[in-house]
């Protein structure tokens, strides 16, 4: 008998073995053969080709988020994530493509005019929508009129939109500019009811990177710093529209009530509010606008305007590769955009190795005469920030001018990294500052006793099971708590030291700057901490200027991918372009839920990148605006 259950036993897991290893025969086989079919789509294709009518508008469909560098994401994967409904993640577009696109058409005899479609446009800095901008006056200057259409225009579309000769509206749509607030999510009270306990070490009056996990609210001193930058912000964006558009700054309704007066005056309609207040210029069905561009460029067989999308024309005056020409002389460009995190880190997250090899690669180029860092970052680990740091330290030893240009944000980390520069340059609207340090851990002792367990055992020293995460389940001691506050006193001296002695200044003059605080570009050079104001293109200039050359090309150094991601690239990413791979459905949610969700996913994605070796981060949580 018991033979005879043995046999069923093993009849039976010798059954799921074998259906198990048709499965994955059956779901390796599918994968196979698409991937043989995006391989030959992609040869024998070939490809349609892109032309651009004799009279034409180049139409400029952004979709997605404005960026100085691409995240890297796995192409196969994510293809396979649509495929199968996943969510998409967001886009985005590099502002240097957006900016050579329009400079070429500005040139480009073909093109008499550019279409803005910014429906599509996602999160852009005002740093780099003024980059594109002013592309957008180049073409101006070239004798060639700019249209921006839309059904609703959010405040960073209508930032773009306002460099337009014409914006029209269509006759059921809205102009809506909200202003700029910083409204972090608060967990202080959910942790205490999932039983996790949160212990901060800091130093910094303003350091408010860790209130979310230790309060309900905002307290009165990041209210205070926030409040301060925030409407530096928003006044640069009011002057820069209201100057474009030709009224004054108090045409930007900021109250409930002015801006219910000027609605109820229009009626209730939100289009003729636009109208009546000079957001807009005309008010066009999208028949009517399609007409009054026939007559400026003519009409094509689908019975519109004339016109080469901003994909289309990418690809016929984007180089496919750069070239780099080893016998001139270069000004290289570092990229560093994200989170700071110890170790090696992929495009869109600046890991402290990885950033550090780049900046070696330049050091070691005898041809690479200067260093342009360019810097899109809150911060994160403060051991990764100093080892980038050394880094810059010695290109300078090398003879190698380094300048620090900073992007949207450069702030804690992004301002370490900065520090060591030769000279650092900042647009006016450039989030900065935010000095200061601070160490975070949650412990589970109290979770444990509700869910009757523990850990327990016995060990040489205090010490022992600290690496293997024992506080985690028993708490910290008051010796361990006092011990991180140390360690983040001496952190935050070391950061302060450092900044001093790259800017020249006293420690007593840093930490009066510096406490935590943010600050604008605009703001940070009255106190020292940033050298110029200016564009991209001035600190590349400044670079050169430093290095004594008059001749020179712009090197961009960055990782590269490996054969297979280099492959899956170029097979994957065309199929994604054309519409090859099949979409299996996507999901419908609520924008407002949807944005709740992906503000808590992101919270914690963040707190996981937290990987500094000794616990010790410089972060500003609070640049990130809405």
């Amino acid at each position: 008998m018991a033979e005879k259950k043995k046999g069923l036993i093993r009849r039976f897991f010798g059954a799921i073995w074998a259906v198990y290893k048709g499965f994955r025969s059956t779901v390796l086989n599918i994968i196979f053969i698409l991937f043989v079919i995006l391989i030959g789509s992609a040869i024998f294709s070939g490809g349609d080709k892109v032309e651009v009518a004799k009279t034409s508008a180049l139409y400029l469909n952004l979709r997605g988020d404005l960026v100085e560098e691409k995240r890297f994401v796995d192409p196969f994967a994510a293809i396979m994530n649509e495929s199968l409904g996943g969510q998409e993640e967001t886009p985005e577009v590099l502002v240097s493509d957006v900016v050579a696109v329009i400079n070429h058409a500005a040139k480009d005899n073909r093109i008499q005019a550019m279409v803005m479609d910014l429906s599509g446009l996602g999160g852009a800095s005002l740093d780099k929508m003024l980059a594109v901008g002013k592309a957008i006056e180049n073409f101006k200057e070239s004798g060639k009129k700019v249209f921006a259409y839309g059904a609703f225009f959010a405040q960073n579309q209508y930032f773009l939109a306002s460099y337009a000769d014409q914006i029209s509206l269509e006759p059921m749509g809205a102009v809506i500019l909200e202003g700029y607030g910083s409204y972090p999510m608060f967990y202080k009270s959910a942790l205490e009811k999932l039983k996790v306990n949160t212990h901060v070490f800091r130093v910094g009056t303003y350091k408010s990177a860790v209130e979310p996990f230790t309060r309900d609210d905002m307290s009165p001193e990041a209210k205070e710093a926030n409040i301060a930058w925030l409407n530096e912000l928003w006044l640069q964006y009011k002057e820069q529209v209201a100057g474009r558009r030709g009224f004054a700054l108090d045409n930007f309704d900021e109250t409930f009530a002015s801006l219910y007066a000027k609605v109820a005056a229009a009626e209730g309609d939100l289009s003729k509010y636009a109208l009546d207040n000079k957001l807009v210029d005309s008010i066009q069905t999208r028949e009517e606008f399609r007409r009054s561009l026939i007559a400026v460029v003519g009409k094509n067989d689908k019975n519109t305007y004339n016109h080469v999308t901003f994909g289309d024309y990418s690809k016929l005056v984007l180089p496919a590769k750069q070239f780099d020409n080893p016998m001139t002389e270069k000004v290289a460009v570092v990229v560093a955009r994200g989170m700071i995190i110890d170790g090696t880190a992929k495009a869109g997250t600046i890991g402290g190795d990885s950033t550090a090899a780049l900046l070696r690669r330049a050091r070691h180029d005898d041809k690479v005469k200067a260093v342009v860092l360019r810097i899109d970052s809150g911060g994160g680990s403060a051991f990764a920030s100093e080892v980038i740091g050394q880094e810059i330290t010695l290109l300078r030893e090398a003879g190698k001018p380094v300048i620090a240009s900073m992007g949207a944000v450069a702030a804690s980390g992004g301002y370490w990294i900065a520090a060591p520069a030769n000279e650092i340059w900042a647009a006016p609207t450039t989030i900065t500052g935010s000095i200061g340090i601070f160490g975070l851990m949650h412990t589970l002792e109290d979770a444990m006793k509700t869910l009757g367990l523990n850990v327990d055992g016995v060990g040489t020293t205090e010490l022992a099971g600290v690496s293997a995460g024992l506080p985690l389940f028993k708490g910290l001691s008051d010796p361990m708590k006092d011990l991180m506050q140390l360690m983040i006193e001496r952190g935050y001296t070391e950061f302060l030291t450092m900044v001093g002695k790259n800017r020249n200044m006293s420690i007593e003059a840093v930490d009066k700057v510096a406490q935590g605080r943010v600050w604008t570009g605009r703001m940070a050079q009255e106190f020292g901490l940033v050298d110029k104001l200016g564009t991209f293109d001035d600190a590349v200039a400044r670079a050169a200027e430093m290095a004594g050359l008059s001749q020179y090309d712009v090197k961009v150094i960055q990782q590269e991918l490996s054969p297979t991601e280099q492959l899956f690239v170029d097979m994957f990413g065309a199929a994604q372009a054309k519409g090859w791979v099949p979409s299996f459905g996507q999901s419908m949610q609520n924008r407002a839920l949807r944005q709740l969700s992906q503000q808590v996913q992101q919270d914690f994605v963040l707190m996981n990148q937290f990987n500094d070796p000794n616990g010790i981060y410089s972060y500003c949580l609070s640049c990130q605006i809405h």
